[in-house]
C-alpha cells in the first residue's frame, strides 16, 4: 500500500461552499486538507485566518495542514493552534527565528513544517531539518492557484531525500504547486510523501477515484 498523502488545497474550492468542500475531502478518502493562509504582503493575495480553520475543524475529520504564507508568522502560531490546526508550516523566508517557532508549534502538540519558495535553495533549510516534521517545497511562485509546476523545483525534493537519509531524519516532504494527474508521477518519483492538489481535485467529478489513483 502506498504511503502517499493527498492533501486537497481549500484555496481552489468554491469560497461560498467551504462546508461542501470539507465533505468532498472526507468522501474522497483524502486524509489531509491543506489551508493556505495569505496576508497580501508575503504573497500577492489574501485569503483567510483562524476563524475559517476553526470552522473547518468542525466540518472535517481530515488533518488540517495549515500553510502560513504571511510575514512574521510566529505572531499567530497560538491562534492557529487554538483554532484547531493539526500542523502548521511557515516560510523560511518569512521568519528569522525559525527554530524557536518550530519548537513552539511542537509545544502545542502539532506537526511543525518549514516551507521554501522556488528561489530558495534547499541548503538554507539544513539547520532547521532536525526540528521539523514536514518540509514543503513550493513548485510554483505562491499567491495564486492554478499555476503550472516548475519541474526544476523537483530537484530540491531529491536533495531533501538524500539529506534525510544521510542524517537519519524522518520528516515528510510535501510538494505544493501544479500537482495533478499529469505531474504527480514525477513528483512522487522525486521522493515526495505529500501531494498538495488544488484545482485538479475540486474541479474533478470523480474525486474519490482521483485520490485513489494518486495514493496508488
Amino acid at each position: 500500500m502506498s504511503n502517499t498523502i493527498v492533501s486537497p488545497s481549500i484555496l481552489s474550492a468554491d469560497f461560498s461552499e467551504f462546508g461542501k468542500a470539507a465533505n468532498d475531502v472526507d468522501a474522497s478518502g483524502a486524509k489531509w486538507l491543506h489551508m493556505d493562509v495569505m496576508d497580501g504582503s508575503f504573497v500577492p493575495n489574501m485569503t483567510f485566518g483562524p476563524p475559517l480553520v476553526s470552522a473547518m475543524r468542525k466540518k472535517t475529520k481530515a488533518f488540517l495542514d495549515v500553510h502560513l504564507m504571511i510575514i512574521q508568522p510566529g505572531r499567530y502560531i497560538g491562534e492557529f493552534a487554538k483554532a484547531g490546526a493539526d500542523g502548521i508550516t511557515f516560510h523560511y523566508e518569512a521568519e528569522i527565528h525559525a527554530q524557536k517557532y518550530l519548537d513552539e508549534i511542537r509545544g502545542f502538540g502539532l506537526k511543525a513544517g518549514i516551507a521554501v519558495v522556488p528561489s530558495t535553495p534547499v541548503s538554507a533549510l539544513e539547520e532547521t531539518l532536525p526540528f521539523i516534521d514536514l518540509a514543503l517545497i513550493m513548485t510554483v511562485n505562491p499567491g495564486f492557484g492554478g499555476q503550472k509546476l516548475i519541474p526544476e523545483c523537483l530537484e530540491k525534493v531529491k536533495k531533501l531525500v538524500k539529506i534525510r537519509e544521510s542524517a537519519g531524519l524522518d520528516f515528510k516532504i510535501s510538494v505544493d504547486g501544479g500537482v495533478n494527474e499529469s505531474t504527480a508521477g514525477s513528483v512522487k518519483s522525486a521522493g515526495a510523501d505529500i501531494l498538495v492538489i488544488g484545482s485538479a481535485f475540486f474541479e474533478n467529478s470523480d474525486k474519490k477515484g482521483l485520490v485513489s489513483r494518486l495514493q496508488g
